[in-house]
């Protein structure tokens, strides 16, 4: 598996340069639609922070370090996009800072899914020992196994650089993008390995918690409408999922958009960029913030109210 999820971000894509116009309106684009999906997602996380019903909730607790995590890659992602533009080159050490950011949430996202995924499996099949199982205290200590796996991935890589590289490539410029930092060989081979494991835990444990769902919604008749609720969260759990995976596969489908799309090349890696790096942090606020009923409730309160505060 040659790729990597942090390989791509707009930055890799403006190795050709846009016109002045052009670059104008794609910066604008990615900002309005950042700064739109942030702000909703700062609003259920403000909606979790004021009402005590979620935050006492392992369910909400685990969605709310998602969207979280989403916000500071989206953030980082955008950052890394203009700032392509507007310097293209930048000190290698606030690229290293950027890119490990990015990496780490990255590598959170497809992790919290499965821990999701496994909530839903213990309250729909095993609804008694949910209690036990499932408390406040052990999901932010599975919240923190998470980080901690991630930097378990990511922390190689960089001490790597600091052994094979000369100390003057952090007071260099350089164009910020993975390859350009963690480009020795064994971090490339470390990356396919533990990626490729990494993946398909990840997709097992999706696949097993969903027949075991849907099993329990044909044993039961699929009258319970809270089993099919949760099934059809995991299947979308599954569809992050695959939208994550698509940044593992960006070098081999960025090689594909240049025989594809030739003459088109840097408008088609945008629209890539579009589906693969922001989209997928609206996700989030659709399974939750309007899906469920409870969180629905609450977050309509604060968007009508700060509608309302922008038409006075």
């Amino acid at each position: 598996m040659n790729s990597s999820s942090y390989d791509y971000n707009v930055s890799s894509s403006v190795g050709y340069r846009d016109s002045a116009n052009t670059a104008v309106a794609k910066n604008v684009m990615v900002l309005a639609l950042g700064f739109t999906i942030n702000y909703i997602n700062g609003t259920l996380i403000h909606t979790f922070r004021k009402h005590q019903i979620f935050y006492v909730n392992p369910r909400y607790i685990l969605f709310i370090h998602l969207v979280l995590n989403d916000m500071i890659q989206l953030t980082a992602a955008i950052s890394l996009f203009v700032l392509s533009y507007v310097f293209y080159k930048i000190n290698a050490s606030l690229c290293c800072f950027i890119i490990t950011f990015t990496v780490f949430t990255t590598l959170n996202t497809p992790l919290n899914l499965a821990v999701m995924a496994v909530e839903c499996y213990i309250a729909v099949c095993l609804p008694l020992r949910h209690p036990q199982l499932c408390t406040i205290k052990k999901t932010y200590i599975l919240i923190g196994s998470i980080w901690t796996f991630s930097a378990v991935s990511v922390l190689p890589h960089i001490f790597i650089i600091l052994a094979t590289e000369p100390t003057r490539l952090f007071y260099s410029t350089i164009f910020c993008e993975r390859d350009n930092l963690f480009r020795h060989p064994v971090s490339l081979q470390k990356r396919d390995v533990s990626y490729l494991i990494y993946l398909s835990g990840v997709w097992l444990t999706l696949i097993y918690t969903y027949f075991r769902i849907f099993f329990a919604a044909k044993a039961a008749n699929s009258v319970d409408g809270n089993i099919k609720k949760a099934r059809n969260t995991v299947l979308l759990h599954g569809f992050q999922l695959m939208l994550s995976m698509l940044t593992f596969l960006a070098p081999l489908l960025k090689t594909a958009l240049v025989n594809l799309f030739p003459k088109y090349y840097i408008q088609a890696l945008f629209v890539w960029y579009i589906i693969i790096q922001i989209l997928p942090r609206f996700i989030s606020p659709v399974v939750y913030g309007l899906r469920d009923k409870t969180f629905k409730q609450y977050l309509k309160k604060y968007l009508l109210c700060t509608m309302r505060k922008g038409k006075m």
